[in-house]
């Protein structure tokens, strides 16, 4: 009879498509008394590893009289799915303790754990049991160890691990670019990629990923030409979106409706909402709000961030009426916000001016939907007041926050304080974005200016002189134009440019024809001229 039922057990796993399917199988086992054959009982755990059911698969686990090393590593793993590395690192300690002998999978689950969870000691003591066991020939424990390292911030460690390998594969290559892109260091990502003797689409992800992360999205959409023109693995929906982040961020819509296109004839994941996010997003900030709007009603799925992209697009091109009700269509569905939604909300009723509306949405926020306000909401707050000239009340809800104000708040309160000419708040407010930002050139110059508007020369030759002291200097201005797919790159007083004669040229016919244009008058009915 048992056999019959563990026949028919083994075809239902077969046809196991979902949780309900799994759960009645496994009331199945239970009922039929066969929780004790660990073939099966190890299979039930591997399927609610599959659905992500890390509960139900450790009341599994506990019920194996011996599980083997294939069982304790599947539980690490399924910890390390649903983010729990701590768990994870638990599951392996336990895994020590019954005296087993741990493999390289199960080495990789406890080194990943502590990579996680940024814990260096317990990552260096299971470095030691890889060399106590002998599991150091394989590449997958040693770039678990250089992410391990790099994720702690010891990169000279990682980059030790790496020298070391005796056998390295692409993983290991991209494994080590990721750790100098984690810690910032660009240039030596940037040389790792060039030694590379194989790249994928994630080694290329992984440095256009690092160039948008470090605002240097001209670099990013480089890199992505040169993966097209060299090619290599075509570029996955991960590549795409990093790719479409960088074409946000400089309003290259030319470039972003050519990946659009290639989305639509290389039939990407029509699935993947992450895709159409991007894509929203790209279109609202180049000035296409309309595309961006058609994009997300034809979108098959829809989560929370197309929600929050959409109200982003409306607080960027300053509609903040269709921001409130497209955050009220949101609600009508039944979508609950988070608090990135509220910053873009708040946002746009920064944008367009609406004091009521926002005070009205800041105080339900946190009376309503329990969401503890955050700097960000503080922030788009105090603009929202400063903007529309209530300067006092913005000083006043900076008191209130239950964190220290950034300097991005004070640099608001301060533009707005030198709009309304309140320059005593100005020089409080500019005082504070020195303290927090002793580097940035633009503050003192707005306190130099407002020294001299009220003859306070004294005042002003001082910030000169803490300027030059510090050595502080005035950035220059830098800017991106699309023309014909090309994105072009502008530093004021750079004379790089390829085309620099002939844009020098054009501008000094502009400017000849304002200088001329500014002679002429022209004669009304009335004989006045103007």
């Amino acid at each position: 009879m048992n056999r019959n039922y563990r026949i028919n057990c083994h075809y239902l796993f077969r046809k196991c498509g979902d949780l309900e399917q799994l759960k009645q199988i496994h009331a199945q086992v239970m009922t039929q008394g066969l929780h004790h054959l660990q073939h099966l009982t190890c299979k039930i755990l591997n399927y609610y590893t599959k659905f992500n059911k890390s509960v139900e698969a450790r009341k599994v686990f506990n019920q194996i009289q011996s599980p083997d090393i294939i069982s304790w590593t599947c539980l690490i793993s399924l910890y390390l799915q649903v983010d729990q590395p701590c768990k994870a690192f638990s599951v392996f300690s336990e895994l020590i303790y019954s005296v087993q002998r741990p493999d390289s999978f199960s080495i990789v689950g406890a080194i990943s754990a502590c990579g996680r969870k940024q814990d260096l000691s317990h990552g260096k003591m299971v470095h030691g049991m890889v060399y106590r066991y002998d599991l150091g020939s394989d590449p997958i424990v040693g770039n678990a160890l250089i992410d391990m390292y790099s994720r702690n911030g010891r990169i000279e460690a990682a980059q030790l691990v790496f020298s070391e390998m005796q056998i390295k594969d692409v993983s290991s290559w991209t494994s080590m670019l990721h750790g100098f892109v984690k810690c910032n260091d660009l240039e030596s990502a940037r040389l790792v990629f060039g030694k590379m003797p194989q790249r994928n689409s994630i080694t290329w992800t992984a440095m256009i990923s690092g160039y948008i992360r470090a605002g240097k999205p001209i670099q990013a959409l480089e890199l992505f030409q040169k993966m097209k023109s060299e090619g290599a693995d075509p570029p996955n929906e991960t590549t795409i979106v990093a790719v479409l982040s960088a074409c946000a961020d400089i309003g290259a819509l030319d470039l972003g409706r050519s990946i659009h296109s290639y989305i639509s004839k290389t039939n990407m994941n029509s699935e993947d909402v992450t895709l159409y996010n991007a894509l929203m997003d790209v279109y609202s900030k180049s000035g296409s709000l309309d595309r961006a709007l058609k994009i997300f009603h034809e979108m098959p799925k829809k989560d929370l961030f197309s929600w929050t992209t959409l109200i982003s697009g409306f607080a960027f091109h300053g509609d903040g009426n269709g921001a409130i009700q497209i955050f009220c269509e949101m609600l009508r569905m039944g979508v609950s916000p988070n608090e990135v939604t509220f910053v873009a909300l708040l946002s746009a009723c920064s944008h367009a001016g609406l004091v009521g509306e926002g005070r009205r949405w800041f105080h339900r926020m946190s009376h309503v939907y329990n969401l503890e306000p955050k700097i960000e909401h503080y922030g788009c707050m105090v603009d929202l007041l400063a903007r529309a000239g209530l300067v006092e009340e913005a000083k006043k809800l900076i008191g209130q926050m239950r964190t220290d104000p950034d300097a991005v708040i004070w640099i608001s309160l301060l533009s707005a304080c030198l709009v309304n000419g309140n320059f005593k708040l100005a020089e409080m407010a500019g005082k504070k974005v020195i303290e927090l930002l002793p580097e940035d050139d633009g503050v003192y110059i707005l306190l130099w200016n407002i020294y001299c508007h009220a003859n306070r020369w004294e005042e002003a030759l001082k910030i000169r002189k803490i300027m030059k002291d510090q050595k502080v200097k005035k950035k220059p201005g830098c800017s991106w134009i699309e023309v014909n797919g090309v994105v072009h790159e502008f530093v004021a007083e750079d004379k790089m440019h390829g085309l620099r004669t002939e844009i020098y040229l054009v501008l000094e016919g502009i400017s000849e024809q304002l200088r001329l244009g500014s002679s002429h008058y022209y004669f009304v009915e009335d004989g006045s001229r103007i």
